[in-house]
């Protein structure tokens, strides 16, 4: 057995027990893909990521991300959450502000911005793609919106690291008071290889944020996401291509986790090439080592 640093955090959290929950392993160099899985079954988080010397020139880490059921192509979180255990742990240093992640999706940039309790780090998440438009009585859709007060955006399927339908619900209230039908979701989420959906609605920007969403997960296991950086990525896509985002090209924030008992927030950002960028806090709340 090797000890290995270790650490569980939480993401796009400004304060412990908001976020999401993500675990890292360091100096995973000599683990092979069933360990790797292994080890993230037994952490039982939404994600584990590993981290691995760089391999390709210009880039800061190399890095895996494995559910508990199988690894994972990209994730705004576990991205975001590793580059604040890489810079913790002094394995990499940002240059001009800057590290770069590389993993299956390539080389990623991610922005890293004030010091301590006021680092923020945000990453340019892989160009999302409209899937396709919907009508609000597509017979796929019917199901899994029944009841659903609707805003005035279509739904749309977008194709990010994954794809998610993303539906507006016709203010924050409707939103928070969403009861998903789990297995119309599923259904849904399996007949067009999608996430499941992710519903936003506009705030009236009161509380700080822009938007608020609830990720609704039906492949495989079905669950509510208390903070997905990627999917909220896609959104930004979405609004970005209705020429609906919330503040242009400025950063907007986003409130994810409520009904769920977190208070996750993101910062999203649109960049005059029409790059997403997905951001926010990071709290460490276990560091130590396992012997594996």
């Amino acid at each position: 057995m090797t000890t290995r640093r270790f650490l569980q955090l939480d993401v796009f959290s400004p304060r412990p027990g908001a976020g999401n929950p993500l675990a890292v392993v360091l100096d995973a160099e000599g683990l092979d893909d069933a360990t790797m899985q292994a080890i993230a079954r037994w952490t039982r988080l939404p994600e584990t990521t590993f981290v691995f010397p760089a391999q390709t020139a210009g880039t800061s880490y190399r890095l895996r991300m494995f559910s508990p059921q199988k690894e994972v192509p990209f994730a705004g979180h576990p991205s975001v959450g590793t580059a604040h255990a890489v810079l913790r742990a002094g394995l990499a240093m940002p240059v001009d502000g800057v590290l770069v992640q590389d993993g299956i999706a390539g080389a990623l940039p991610l922005r890293v911005t004030g010091e301590g309790a006021q680092q923020r780090i945000a990453i340019r998440t892989p160009r999302a793609q409209l899937g396709e438009i919907a009508a609000t009585d597509d017979p796929r859709l019917q199901a899994a919106l029944r009841t659903w007060p609707l805003g005035s955006l279509p739904p749309a399927r977008m194709q990010g690291g994954r794809s998610w339908w993303v539906v507006e619900v016709e203010n924050e209230a409707a939103l928070r008071a969403l009861h998903p039908d789990w297995d119309a979701i599923a259904t849904l989420a399996e007949s067009t290889d999608s996430m499941g959906v992710f519903a936003y609605a506009f705030a009236d920007g009161s509380e700080g944020y822009d938007l608020a969403v609830r990720a609704f997960v039906g492949n495989g296991r079905r669950f509510e996401d208390a903070a997905s950086g990627a999917a909220n990525a896609v959104l930004a896509a979405w609004l970005d291509l209705r020429d609906a985002l919330p503040r242009g090209r400025q950063p907007f924030d986003v409130s994810q986790g409520r009904e769920v008992g977190h208070d996750a927030r993101l910062t999203l950002l649109v960049d005059e090439e029409g790059e997403v960028w997905s951001g926010g806090q990071v709290q460490t709340v276990i560091s130590g080592t396992i012997d594996w």
